[in-house]
């Protein structure tokens, strides 16, 4: 009898169900029964999804759509255990202790990771603070329950995946979920970890917006299907993971996932060209009072200054890393332009705090390392600064989301004397830029030439 083994998830949202379910469910499709997902979330925020999928067995329908609007349609039957959220986690926590269960992948977004510039926890935060005394309201303290679990009975060795746009984001979390057992004082499983447990570096790629409240008339009208919890996506897929699993994995390279040596590359370009590109056009899109992502990167100044940026700034510090940069831009770009996608600038303007050190503060470093002043890439911080004070005057058209958002401190930061001195010392998002004078000008230059395009 052919063994069978659990993929469980945590974090299951609409990213989730179009990307990795949508792999597995196409090795499923294609005969091998091995695997199946179990899922389930560490917040009870999206408890209907939960629900709504329960009640479907699991099965959703998945629509793609191309930038030329042709729609596919197809139903996902990967996912086979709904796993309900309670308060201590315990069927989660379960599910993760399970012999069964080989590898324990997430997505909770960039800011989920509380990591600072110097990729150490935030300590300060509330909900760390409180996992490190025995919580499990975070990734760490739910992963921590985990292996205790699997330790206290037997379960074996188990992959940590990370699936979330985070640099070299295996081993950020490794790193992060070890000081988090040193400050927690378990050593037993550290120790445990370092003999049972990977955790790969991956890149994971495909818009995924929140689903159109359309979405289910469309899809009945095209399949038949009564579906309470349907996802959209582009039609563009991709998954890069580093080879590095520790016990059996599914057979991933058979269904498109490019299983690789290293991940760096891909990584690089993508956090750097889409996803730094991907905020910018949303919030320049915001401050023109624009909707979607579409129209804003049709619009010539936005698109000017995202293709500057990569093409100034971000292919020379990338330099011949096997990858056709140029030719993965124009892709990239031409993605945005995706009309039907109604994907939302509200959406991508999301944890821009996280976003600023991760995705856009290297290439910033890297420029003045070179000896080249970071023009192009300076308009993207510029741009959250402009975007930020009209949240700070409540002029904002939706309400943005950050998980790391510190309000108080932003509206302070507002209402001082000289508000762009302050942003451009805030080591947080600048690290040893903060200290510069001459980024500071950089800075101030580049806010004044927002103002100048938008008014």
């Amino acid at each position: 009898m052919t063994e069978k083994y659990t993929w469980l998830h945590i974090g299951l949202g609409s990213f989730h169900r179009a990307h990795q379910a949508w792999y597995l469910h196409r090795l499923i499709a294609g005969g091998d029964t091995r695997w199946h997902i179990a899922a389930g979330n560490i917040r009870n925020d999206a408890e209907h999804v939960v629900q709504a999928l329960a009640a479907q067995k699991g099965r959703y329908v998945l629509e793609t759509v191309s930038p030329e609007g042709e729609r596919d349609y197809e139903e996902i039957a990967s996912i086979q255990t709904l796993i309900p959220w309670q308060a201590d986690l315990q069927p989660l926590i379960a599910e993760g202790a399970n012999p069964q269960t080989r590898v324990i992948a997430f997505t909770v977004t960039e800011g989920g990771y509380y990591l600072d510039t110097s990729h150490r926890l935030d300590v300060a935060n509330a909900d760390l603070t409180s996992d490190i005394q025995g919580g499990c309201k975070t990734i760490y303290g739910t992963i921590a329950r985990m292996l205790e679990a699997r330790m206290a009975n037997g379960a074996g060795p188990v992959t940590l995946l990370n699936c979330d746009n985070v640099r070299h984001n295996g081993e950020r979390f490794h790193d992060g979920l070890v000081e988090f057992l040193t400050l927690s004082g378990k050593q037993r499983v550290i120790d445990w970890l370092s003999a049972n447990a990977t955790c790969p570096n991956t890149m994971v790629d495909r818009i995924t917006p929140r689903p159109a409240a359309d979405l289910p008339a469309r899809i009945k009208a095209r399949t038949g299907i009564d579906d309470n919890a349907p996802v959209m996506g582009e039609r563009f897929i991709q998954w890069v993971v580093e080879d590095n699993f520790r016990d059996v994995r599914p057979a991933l390279e058979t269904v498109g996932v490019e299983l690789v040596g290293s991940v760096i590359p891909y990584e690089e370009a993508k956090i750097r060209i889409l996803n730094a590109s991907h905020s910018c056009i949303a919030w320049a899109g915001t401050l023109v009072g624009q909707q979607y992502i579409h129209e804003s990167t049709l619009t010539e100044f936005i698109y000017k200054i995202a293709d500057r940026y990569v093409t100034e700034d971000v292919i020379p510090c990338l330099g011949d890393n096997g990858i056709d940069l140029p030719a993965y831009r124009d892709v990239v770009l031409k993605r945005f332009t995706n009309p039907w996608i109604q994907d939302t600038n509200q959406r991508v303007a999301a944890d821009g705090f996280s976003k600023i050190p991760a995705m856009i503060a290297p290439t910033l470093r890297e420029c003045y390392q070179r000896g080249a002043r970071p023009d192009a890439t300076a308009m993207l911080p510029a741009l959250f600064y402009v975007y930020m004070e009209q949240w700070h005057h409540g002029k904002l058209p939706y309400e943005y989301q950050d998980g790391i958002l510190n309000a108080s401190a932003v509206h302070a930061m507002f209402e001082a004397d000289d508000p762009i001195a302050r942003y451009a010392s805030d080591t947080a998002l600048f690290g040893d830029l903060a200290g510069r004078e001459d980024f500071a000008a950089l800075l101030r230059e580049k806010i004044a030439d927002v103002y100048a395009l938008i008014n």
